[in-house]
């Protein structure tokens, strides 16, 4: 292995870590030197010195990113980004025992948005800055830094599972890898932007505005608030939300193609129509379970609540304006079903992805028709696109594994005395990197009540999660490679 190209771009990864960490006491200052700044200030230099090391002092190496080389990359830039993003947190103190930090930081960076904190308010400015600053950097870690620094391994991907569904997105993208990675990080950038403006036209002062647009966009769920998005009581808030976490859970190539160049491409994707004919159906179901349950006291409050929890759980960003734990079975089940499928692929959303699902459910169609007509000649299509049956059986595989994973982790959760509702709800959170679950980990509490071993294996899942399963595997057996 290249240990020059992997240490160069780790140490890249880690200082723009760092930048968010300055930039976080940078706020702690404007704050009056609240009790952030020490730590955020200390946190920043030490990553920034240990990823300037590499970049300035490892000399020599090839420049290219082989196979070995961008599962190293791709792995340790997150395990290590995890790693020194828990620094702020332990050196605060406060709630933060390491396994609190580590489950934070992780919690933060794979854009899981899940907490133990029981008082996050008593967080200060800067804190909350930087908590708010790892899901911008995991948001955009997951659809840019990959591409960064694996422009040309398209075949490898291919290879090595074939359940990125490279065959959708390569049509999604008609441009080069440098081009790519620019359009995504511009329209990251620019909804993050939009999206601050609009919530504070909505009513929220500019630091709730900036935090909450950063784990919007992102997908990922952290507030500055205890009660989430409930605590602003605001019908304009939880609209503008709603759309942003919407636009951040569709492809950024096709949003970027609808936008700059006029085309209706992005709804004419047959994947866009199944995911948002998901959303309306579940909504609709949602909203009458909750009004005829009694959990909402009017059609409206139904509609806000049933619309904004839906579009939350399946975008995966998690947050909450209502405590969905209370509400009927039947819509329970549905949420947890949401939260299993989730958004589309190519953008910052975690779980399954709706395009495999998709996939899954033409690929059952076809079936039923072959069975019937055993001398058919039947594709799996895509659109007009058919699709390669070697990546229609790879995605299958990943869903049954997948669910694989959530059941043994459920399983464990329970063999530790956790309620059932609580392990099953909270190993789905964080395999599709949602957050809350239901029961004692739902909308309106947290995980600070979980077993230590339960934290640390729950941060191993979304690991699993945000890195799709096979990279998080596949680096423990790198040495096998030839």
């Amino acid at each position: 292995m290249n240990l020059t190209v992997v240490s160069k771009n780790i140490g890249l990864a880690l200082l723009f870590d760092a930048a968010f960490m300055l930039l976080g006491a940078v706020v702690s200052l404007i704050y009056g030197a609240d009790s952030a700044l020490s730590p955020l200030f200390l946190s920043g230099i030490i990553t920034m010195v240990t990823g300037l090391f590499p970049v300035i002092f490892v000399r020599g190496g090839s420049r290219t990113v082989k196979i070995k080389e961008g599962f190293a990359i791709i792995v340790f830039a997150w395990l290590l980004s995890c790693l020194f993003g828990m620094l702020p947190y332990v050196l605060w103190g406060g709630e933060f025992s390491l396994i609190n930090a580590w489950y934070e930081s992780v919690s933060g960076f794979t854009t899981t948005g899940a907490t133990i904190l029981t008082d996050i308010e008593a967080l200060p400015h800067g804190l909350l800055f930087w908590r708010s600053s790892t899901h911008f950097i995991g948001g955009i870690g997951v659809v840019v830094f990959m591409l960064l620094i694996m422009p040309n391994l398209s075949t490898f991907r291919l290879r090595l599972s074939k359940i990125e569904i490279n065959t959708l997105s390569r049509e999604n993208y008609s441009y080069k890898a440098r081009e790519t990675v620019m359009i995504i990080a511009g329209v990251y950038v620019i909804l993050a932007i939009v999206a601050m403006f609009a919530l504070m036209l909505a009513g929220m002062d500019w630091f709730d505005a900036i935090n909450h647009a950063f784990s919007t966009v992102a997908t990922g769920g952290f507030s500055t608030r205890n009660e989430s998005i409930l605590s602003f009581h605001s019908d304009a808030i939880n609209i503008v939300l709603m759309v942003f976490m919407f636009l951040g859970s569709v492809h950024f190539g096709l949003l970027y193609a609808t936008v700059a160049h006029w085309t209706p491409k992005l709804f004419k994707s047959p994947v866009t129509k199944f995911y948002v004919k998901t959303v309306l159906v579940a909504s609709l179901l949602i909203i009458i379970g909750i009004k005829l349950s009694g959990d909402a006291s009017s059609w409206w409050d139904a509609i806000m609540k049933g619309l904004f929890q839906c579009v939350s759980v399946i975008t995966t960003t998690g947050f909450a304006t209502a405590d969905t734990s209370v509400w009927p079975p039947f819509v329970i089940l549905i949420l947890l079903y949401l939260g299993i499928q989730c958004a589309c692929s190519g953008s910052t959303s975690g779980g399954i992805k709706s395009d495999r699902v998709f996939i899954f459910f033409k690929s059952v169609r076809t079936q039923l028709v072959k069975t019937a007509h055993p001398n058919a000649i039947v594709h799996v299509r895509n659109g007009g696109h058919i699709i390669d049956p070697e990546l229609v059986s790879s995605i299958n595989l990943f869903i049954v594994l997948y669910m694989s994973i959530i059941f043994v982790m459920a399983v464990i959760f329970t063999a530790m005395g956790i309620d059932f509702m609580d392990a099953f709800s909270a190993s789905v959170s964080n395999m599709g990197n949602i957050g809350p679950g239901f029961g004692n980990v739902g909308s309106m509490a947290n995980y600070s009540q979980f077993p230590v071993l339960a934290k640390f294996l729950s941060t191993v899942q979304m690991l699993m999660g945000r890195l799709e399963i096979y990279s998080f595997i596949m680096i423990f057996t790198i040495h096998r490679w030839k």
